[in-house]
């Protein structure tokens, strides 16, 4: 992948909130740009947002829009993949190094390595991934989409399941498919305690946990309800229950604060005495960053054509099997070739 050499630059900006805000909107409407924040940005990025969401979401909606530049707080791999649906917009990311633990935990050398190894397995990836990664993979799925694709490839197909270990389990407990697992992980979701998650439960006896499938089995074997961040937030809002234990980035209580006020949200505390709940690449982002990457046009996200459309298959054949109109999978299938040969 090709980018600007750039580097943010620091984050020192003399304004107060108040103008740090207008002088955003203003930058908004001189860019015609569309600012994306995902759901685990601070808040004060979130209200300054069109659209607030998971990363493929957020990507799609601003694909639509007729913006010419997408700002997209959030991290590396959410801002190529808006990149790779929206080739003619400019994509800026407030922060170069906002990457991700589970991306970095599958580099495309040895991910390719690993397809070659095992050439006759299907690639089903998890889009937190890289773009050289999603272009070197079979189907792209998000952890709402996961489970439904995977239902629909045919059993006598090996799957090899990458980057996070984690959802991988999740889905052979939930299919009884098996799979050959990547074994990356994320950072956040590998970080909660259960004997801690236990002790706020005899607390508040009153509240449900919810937890993404990123989470550790122990986690998720004790979890009422486990989904995607967005599938959490809805969850929040249809279930009576007053009070929720959020195994999740905690970024997300911030909208579920907002769309239901009465509720108590608790973030799950991690196994130290770290905030190692909150993601360290996300909390890059800052107004002050955001800010500056509009006024300057920088950090830029570019990518080599050739690299975008081999990055944009997988990802549009998981669009195909998860849209409303009926996909022959079959069919689909016959697009991609195997045995892998790199």
């Amino acid at each position: 992948m090709e980018q600007t050499e750039t580097i943010a630059p620091p984050a020192e900006v003399d304004l107060l909130p108040e103008e740090l805000n207008e002088e955003i909107l203003r930058l908004k409407k001189e860019l015609n740009a569309v600012i994306l924040a995902h759901y685990y940005q601070e808040s004060e990025i979130q209200d300054l947002a069109d659209f607030i969401g998971d990363s493929l979401e957020l990507s799609r909606k601003a694909a639509q829009t007729d913006a010419d530049v997408i700002v997209f707080a959030g991290v590396h791999f959410m801002a190529e993949t808006a990149k790779i649906l929206s080739p003619d917009k400019t994509v800026l990311l407030p922060d170069l190094e906002a990457g991700c633990s589970l991306a970095d935990s599958a580099p495309a050398d040895l991910f390719r390595q690993y397809r070659l190894d095992h050439p006759d397995h299907l690639s089903l990836t998890y889009i937190n991934c890289t773009a050289e990664v999603k272009a070197l993979s079979d189907i792209i799925v998000t952890s709402s989409s996961a489970e439904r694709i995977l239902r629909e490839l045919p059993e006598d197909i090996p799957v090899l399941f990458a980057p996070d270990r984690n959802l991988g389990r999740y889905l052979q407990r939930v299919t009884g498919r098996d799979m050959l697992l990547w074994q990356g992980t994320c950072l956040v979701h590998e970080q909660f305690s259960e004997r801690k998650i236990f002790a706020l439960r005899s607390e508040h006896p009153e509240a449900k946990l919810i937890a993404h499938p990123e989470c550790e089995e122990v986690i998720l074997d004790q979890a009422d309800f486990i989904g995607s961040t967005s599938a959490l937030l809805k969850f929040t809002q249809t279930d009576p229950s007053p009070a929720f234990i959020v195994a999740t980035e905690p970024g997300i209580i911030h909208q579920m604060e907002k769309a239901s006020p009465g509720k108590l949200f608790i973030p799950a505390p991690p196994d130290s005495t770290c905030a190692c709940n909150e993601c360290p690449y996300m909390k890059l982002n800052t107004r002050e960053k955001l800010y500056l990457c509009m006024r300057d046009r920088k950090p830029e996200i570019t990518m080599d054509e050739s690299l975008r459309l081999r990055a944009l298959a997988p990802l549009q054949r998981m669009l195909d099997l998860t849209s409303n109109s009926s996909t022959d999978t079959r069919s689909l299938l016959k697009e991609i070739r195997l045995p892998f040969t790199g």
